[in-house]
């Protein structure tokens, strides 16, 4: 009778915990419908017969609500059911979820530990490079003859570059001598470097380290001459046969505890984490706790933000970068949620489809750094498509398959009787981008964190391409924000141009007289009546500032520039001639070249 009693006990828990469900379903099912639009009760409903185009964009005539037919549908639910089962109270649920985020976090925190100081064998800290760091400073900020990046010789020191600077090019051109070098990683020379190097793409090319970072040891080395191409471990060289003030070497220091690269773990971990909380959940609340987690590892380890220059461990920034962007991030990922995100997964069973399908695509759009490197599109800027091979043709093909995707959209649109809604959203789009086009002193820039808010939209409803484009168009946001902020899409010239050209007028040069002395071979340059707007004019020789003039200086302005090559020189020399305005230089001549046989060649400007 016990037995008998007990199990009656049960019976009557079981069936209250059986209602408590059904009733916390149905509240769950009116809450959605009043989020969600009133077609979502209108599934199999008829419309009156109709011939106008307006009526036929409403959908047909029995609108049909997509829903995901699950394959295999008791596996897939299988997990969530026992779960449920396994740990029935809601209380229970969120303990769950808290060990498991908080098993997470910990972790984490013990991966990211590769990032704390790191000492060499002397007790010295380890210098963090960023795949840009060089010796010389660009656009002319180490002076005249160099004087701001001294020492150039008999100095060394230890450094730790960063995963993936093997692919980092540069975005606008670079002078090498006779070059204009532009999209490609900027290394000079083969085992000795021109100072200009990008480090830890040099020292990949020396092979003392591997595209996943990796430590050694700079020297730098003072003057060097005719720097050569070679073609190692992935990175072609640029040659230069002439001099530069400063040169180094790469070497390995095996004295430092070079700490792992904790990107292939954290990957895993984050994978597996986010994959078990969508297997086991059948809320779609679950996309916050992993958006958290996706943004978090692209924060810290697949493309973490460039931080402070030189600085002994990048934690610090990485942490600051972390904290400024995930709150205003998870205010437009509750924004997402509510809008689109929980369309899409409210009341789905396919649950390992949704981990593949949705959650894949998550991370994939999250790592496009690595997904999307193969294409020749760094930045989507007018300037930048017309001076990148390839980027032309890449965006035209984007554009097809976008055209697809869309097209596929519409007809799923118009079959849930929502087309005219969303066509109206997107016309507002549309107009918003037309309204920035139009304001002066600023160009619109389409960032990939705006392509996936704008697109996104678009991608609520259940079905199976509608979760991929989903969670690819989600990751775009997430890396887009985690790695570079939310940076404005109207942006100054100054802004968009960078370290580029001004596209500013040229110095017209003069043939230069070249006579014999007993110190050697002299040079005399001279130009022709430079513009009103300008106010000086600045010399490279072999891509050195040598000489800044000032026309205010002399009672007639500065009116030619000398330069004496030494006897024993016989090697090439370079020289770009540029205006200066305001205290900065603006675009120089391409080069012109004194040969080490005492004669001139100019390659024209422009």
């Amino acid at each position: 009778m016990v037995l008998v009693a007990q199990v009656a006990r049960a019976a009557n828990q079981d069936d209250r915990m059986d209602v408590d469900a059904d009733e916390e379903a149905q509240l769950l099912q009116r809450e959605e419908f009043e989020f969600e639009d009133s077609t979502a009760a209108e599934a199999g409903f008829k419309k009156p017969q109709s011939s106008g185009l307006l009526d036929r964009l409403k959908g047909p005539d029995s609108l049909q609500i997509q829903t995901i037919n699950p394959f295999f549908a008791k596996a897939q639910e299988f997990l969530p059911v026992w779960l449920n089962r396994r740990f029935p109270e809601r209380r229970q649920k969120a303990l769950l979820l808290g060990g498991i985020l908080g098993i997470w976090v910990i972790a984490f925190i013990i991966s990211l530990s590769a990032q704390l100081p790191v000492t060499n064998g002397s007790g010295i800290p380890v210098t963090n490079l960023d795949c840009v760091d060089t010796l010389w400073k660009h656009k002319n900020e180490c002076g005249i003859d160099g004087i701001n990046c001294h020492p150039f010789s008999n100095s060394s020191f230890s450094f730790n570059c960063p995963a993936k600077c093997a692919s980092v090019k540069v975005l606008n051109p670079r002078a090498v001598g006779p070059l204009d070098v532009n999209y490609r990683s900027l290394v000079i020379g083969d085992e000795t470097y021109r100072g200009d190097s990008f480090i830890c793409a040099s020292a990949i090319h020396a092979g003392v380290i591997s595209n996943n970072g990796g430590c050694g040891r700079v020297t730098l080395l003072g003057r060097r001459d005719n720097y050569s191409s070679v073609e190692r471990h992935g990175i072609r060289s640029i040659p230069f046969d002439s001099y530069f003030p400063l040169a180094f070497t790469v070497t390995s220091d095996f004295s430092i505890k070079c700490p792992s690269d904790p990107r292939n773990a954290l990957l895993f971990l984050d994978i597996l984490v986010t994959a078990l909380l969508s297997i086991f959940t059948a809320s779609p609340t679950v996309f916050l706790p992993i958006f958290i987690i996706v943004f978090a590892h692209v924060a810290f380890a697949s493309d973490p933000p460039s931080a402070s220059y030189r600085n002994t461990t990048v934690l610090p920034d990485h942490i600051a970068s972390f904290a400024k962007r995930l709150l205003p991030a998870l205010f437009c990922a509750v924004i997402i949620y509510r809008t689109t995100v929980r369309r899409t997964l409210h009341g789905l069973t396919a649950h390992v489809e949704k981990t593949f399908l949705w959650l894949g695509g998550f991370f994939f759009g999250a790592l496009s750094n690595y997904t999307f490197d193969w294409i020749p599109i760094q930045r989507l800027t007018a300037h930048d498509l017309e001076q990148q091979p390839g980027a032309k043709v890449a965006l035209a093909m984007i554009l097809v398959v976008l055209v697809a995707i869309i097209a596929g959209q519409i007809y799923y649109f118009w079959l849930e009787g929502r087309l005219l809604r969303y066509l109206a959203l997107y016309g507002l789009f549309l107009s918003g981008i037309l309204v920035c086009l139009t304001i002066p002193g600023v160009s619109l820039r389409i960032h990939h964190y705006i392509i996936g808010l704008l697109l996104l939209p678009g991608t609520s409803m259940q079905t199976r391409p509608s979760l991929v484009y989903q969670g690819i168009l989600l990751g775009l946001f997430v890396n887009g924000i985690a790695r570079w902020d939310f940076d404005s899409v109207l942006q100054t010239t100054a802004d968009l141009r960078g370290d580029g050209k001004f596209d500013s007028a040229l110095p017209e040069l003069l043939e230069p007289i070249l006579s014999g002395t007993v110190e050697g071979l002299v040079a005399s340059f001279q130009w022709a009546t430079p513009p009103a707007v300008v106010d000086g004019i600045s010399v490279l020789v072999n891509d050195v500032e040598r000489s800044r003039q000032f026309f205010s200086d002399a009672e007639d302005g500065a009116k030619g520039f000398e330069w004496t090559r030494p006897v024993e020189e016989a090697l090439n020399e370079y020289f770009r001639f540029g205006y200066v305005r305001g205290g900065r230089a603006l675009d120089y001549t391409k080069a012109g070249t004194l040969f080490g046989n005492g004669t001139w060649s100019m390659a024209g400007s422009g």
